[in-house]
């Protein structure tokens, strides 16, 4: 009869569903983040390079090839053949190979053609002269005119013969918008001085709107689409004004320039596509543009158009500035990918801790009958595969559908990292175990076992990186190597290895007082806690490195919507803003305090251009009522004072509230005058010294009360507002219809506009909760662990007597102490974890880098939310599973739990 050997994989796994099943979760979950992760930050960062290239504008992106007319050495007419449109065009096609990648040319919005040089003076008496100077003309001959333009009148320019440098009259083409400026209509003639010859001839026969008006087509030159008034500065009266427009010619007339004052050139356009600009090619960008404008591309440009063609753009510009940009922001997110990527692995390590503890009894058996320590790794790295490989795979393709833009493999690396990380952990873990063959398993208490010399050489090897790491981010900040984005998460591994050395000091002082105490559910539940397994407190160093990434990455989150709110209300001075260049109505307080929404309204007058008799500076001179004003600077907690302090009397220099540099010039104690931008005068003695106000950001102030200042200074030109839900066009229409208004909101939303910047911060939540996530997971994780041993405790404790609620208070009890120990060490070291990183870490760029602030400065604080709702997150999540726990066991009764030969 032969032996049936029944597969070691599908035995293990039909033994152990619902362990399988957690591991599958766990790693499914573990490698969707994983992948995840690179690709959202290829999405936002190649979101936030475009928003870049699209906020600079084609005549900054588009790469300009330029080159002068043909030499004046060649004839006549091989002069108008190499101003043709067969001539440019094979040009084009031979200067599109010189830009290499990743930069690539969008064809659709390149352009090449014949443009003037200069834009000559047209004697024509229709063309409008604002202060007398003829019009001036710019002259294009485009190609794909026709394509990127539609007719709005009349027909497209054509050249129906033979254009050379003598031809008297040609066709041309005008947007709407420089026909309408310069009252052009079709069928107008603009005559264009000749250069040796009779001016030529320029008859209108079309005008053009642009089907894309922004396009590089024809935004490069803006003036191809939109007509200039050009103001001559002059040193005294009203300057000189004339009117600049673009007349388009039709590519085959663009050798009659040769014959005109235009002092005519090649050009090729060359249009970058967006959508082919990656944020990872960043440095590779840089190198294309720099081998155009000074290296091999243009020496190729140059063999193929001219020799002295010329090559320019500032492209080179913008991707400079948004290198600089990502280089503020990319440290601090590297940060929170180190943090979440080490708990992950924690987790995973401690996931096959506990599998290896549980079936210890069963590895102990084989390796007495036997079985080698690599066949014993092998076999459980194939059971741990069988699991962790397919969930692993559906995790990455999880991943990849729910973020379809970025690079794939580095997902695939993030996700085959945890892969393998999760199929390790186990047989590692068994291997040093089980590398000794015993008879019988030593006990390994808590509250016993001493902690080995490896241990300690390993512990204090880890000590010496985070130590370096801690002392390079206060020094450099978070540009730097790997090792500094890691620093928070070492300290939280160091934090949680000093209390797994702690606890059982702990439980000993605890097991004492215990014992008094009346009832011995107390004593029973501690001397369980200390009786576990050393295995049992690995969560503690999951939990602590989890929780403390989750705090250290919740403040950084907290700190730049603190700095964005702290900028906004500088900037603003209240919930809303109403100003004005002159004196506002004086029904005009009243009508913004009736609309919905307004609380207060506090008017001001203000007087940026008053300067102090003695003084060299301007201040800014706020006249307030000091009721309103008062209230609303204790509200906003910029530069509160008691409405008294500006209390006035006839006769007497008014109290001031000053701005510190203002105090420190002209002192506090003797008065000083104050004149006016009206020539009026006014003297003050400064009162209070006050670091900010709300109704002037930054600089020098003085605030007075408004009743004491001469008219028409007196009369309110700004309005601050506090109230909910505030409508900026209510506002506006209430106040004066030329009024500005500005939202706190608004100015709070516009700090935030950068697709860097906001990608960032999700990524960065997204961290924080996964962080947070995995610490609750891995305190699951170990409470199921332990669930059958301790509904077998409860089973028996309730023959001897046990109540359901005695039974509850046990459990919950003997959870407790990890618990808390996690919750309150993980609050201490999140908060010595920020003190003591600060100094390196800096959160301007990431808050406030889309605009202009007052704010110079965001720092890093500890945030009291981040740093609790965590902890007590996994304090309530320990008492509900033991409470739960003790529920379900009661109801199942304890027939099922005292089975005979059950080793639990």
């Amino acid at each position: 009869m032969s032996r049936v050997v029944a597969p070691w994989v599908r035995t293990r796994l039909r033994a152990a569903p619902a362990a399988a099943g957690a591991l599958a979760l766990l790693v499914a979950l573990a490698a969707c983040l994983a992948g995840a992760f690179p690709r959202a930050v290829d999405r936002y960062e190649d979101a936030g390079l475009r928003r870049a290239f699209t906020q600079a504008q084609p005549t900054h992106t588009t790469v300009i090839v330029q080159a002068p007319a043909p030499d004046l050495g060649l004839s006549a007419g091989q002069r108008a053949t190499a101003m043709r449109p067969a001539a440019l065009e094979r040009q084009y096609r031979q200067i599109l190979p010189t830009v290499h990648s990743p930069l690539a040319v969008d064809r659709a919005q390149s352009v090449y053609g014949i443009a003037g040089g200069v834009n000559p003076e047209v004697p024509d008496a229709f063309l409008p002269r604002p202060t007398g100077l003829p019009a001036r003309v710019s002259l294009f001959a485009p190609s794909g005119l026709a394509d990127h333009a539609r007719l709005h009148a009349g027909r497209m320019p054509r050249a129906d013969r033979t254009v050379d440098a003598s031809t008297p009259e040609v066709e041309a083409a005008v947007t709407a918008a420089t026909a309408k400026s310069l009252r052009i209509k079709v069928g107008s003639v603009i005559h264009v001085p000749g250069a040796g010859r009779p001016p030529l001839a320029v008859r209108i026969t079309g005008i053009l709107d642009p089907r894309d008006p922004d396009g590089a087509y024809w935004s490069t030159v803006p003036r191809m689409r939109t007509p200039f008034l050009v103001t001559i500065p002059s040193p005294g009266g009203d300057p000189s004004k004339y009117w600049l427009g673009t007349l388009l010619l039709p590519q085959e007339a663009a050798p009659a320039l040769l014959g005109t004052a235009a002092r005519p050139f090649r050009y090729w356009f060359l249009a970058p596509d967006p959508h082919a600009l990656h944020a990872h090619d960043l440095d590779r960008l840089k190198s294309s543009v720099a081998a155009l404008e000074s290296g091999p591309a243009l020496r190729r440009a140059r063999a193929v158009t001219d020799v002295d063609t010329d090559i320019s753009t500032g492209l080179d510009d913008t991707l400079g500035s948004f290198a600089e940009l990502r280089s503020g922001i990319a440290p601090l997110v590297s940060v929170a990918a180190a943090g979440t990527g080490t708990v992950v692995a924690v987790v995973l390590f401690m996931t096959g801790g506990l599998a290896a503890d549980r079936r210890r009894a069963e590895l102990a058996l084989l390796r007495a009958r036997g079985v080698s320590l690599p066949a014993l790794a092998g076999r459980l790295l194939a059971e741990t595969a069988g699991v962790a490989v397919p969930a692993g795979a559906l995790g990455l393709a999880t991943a990849l559908l729910t973020v379809p833009v970025g690079r794939t493999a580095y997902a695939v690396a993030a996700a085959s990292a945890v892969t393998v990380t999760a199929c390790a952990a186990l047989p590692l873990r068994a291997a040093l175990e089980h590398r000794v063959v015993r008879a019988a398993a030593d006990r390994a208490d808590v509250a016993t076992v001493r902690p080995s010399r490896r241990r300690t050489v390993a512990e204090l090897t880890l000590l010496v990186p985070a130590a370096g790491a801690v002392a390079a981010l206060r020094r450099r900040g978070t540009t730097g190597d790997q090792l500094i984005a890691l620093a928070p998460v070492l300290v939280g591994v160091i934090a949680a290895l000093l209390l797994l050395r702690l606890y059982p000091l702990l439980l000993r002082r605890l097991t004492g007082p215990a014992a008094r105490l009346r009832g011995a559910t107390g004593h029973l539940s501690l001397a369980r806690a200390g009786r576990a397994r050393i295995s049992a407190v690995l969560p503690l160093v999951a939990l602590l490195t989890a929780l403390t990434t989750a705090a250290f990455g919740g403040s950084v989150l907290a700190g730049v919507a603190d700095a964005r709110n702290r900028a906004a209300l500088l900037t603003v001075g209240a919930d809303a803003r109403v100003d004005s260049d002159t004196p506002l109505p004086t029904a005009a307080p009243a009508r913004v305090r009736a609309v919905n929404g307004v609380r207060d309204v506090a008017a001001v007058s203000i007087d940026y251009q008053a300067k102090p008799v003695d003084g060299q500076d301007s201040v800014s001179l706020v006249g307030a009522d000091p009721s309103s004003y008062g209230a609303l600077t204790a509200r906003t907690g910029l530069g509160a004072f008691r409405p008294a302090a500006l209390a006035s009397r006839s006769g007497h220099p008014l109290p001031a509230v000053a701005s510190p540099s203002v105090a420190s010039e002209y002192g506090t104690r003797r008065p000083f005058p104050v004149r006016l931008s009206d020539g009026s005068t006014v003297t003050v003695r400064i009162a209070l010294v006050r670091d900010a106000t709300p109704a002037v950001s930054g600089g020098n102030f003085l605030i007075v009360n408004r009743a004491g200042l001469p008219s028409p200074a007196d009369r309110p030109a700004a309005l601050l507002l506090t109230g909910d839900r505030l409508d900026a066009g209510a506002l506006r229409h209430a106040a004066d219809g030329s009024t500005t208004v500005r939202l706190l909101a608004a100015e709070r939303a516009r700090y935030a506009d950068s697709p860097l910047q906001s990608g960032a911060e999700h990524v960065y939540t997204a961290a924080v909760a996964a962080g947070a996530g995995f610490a609750v997971l891995a305190l699951l994780l170990a409470l199921l662990r332990a669930a059958p041993e301790r509904a077998a405790l409860l089973a028996r404790l309730r023959t001897m007597g046990l109540t359901r609620a005695e039974g509850r208070r046990l459990l919950i009890l003997e959870s407790l102490p990890q618990a808390l120990l996690a919750a309150l060490g993980s609050i201490l070291t999140g908060w010595a974890t920020i003190r003591l990183l600060s100094p390196g870490i800096d959160l301007t760029t990431i808050a406030l880098s889309s605009a202009q602030s007052p704010l110079s400065e965001a720092e890093l604080k500890p945030d009291p939310w981040s740093l609790t709702i965590p902890a007590l997150l996994v304090v309530v999540v320990t008492v509900g599973v033991a409470t739960a726990q003790a529920w379900w066991t009661g109801r199942r009764g304890s027939v099922q739990e005292l089975r005979a030969g059950d080793g639990r």
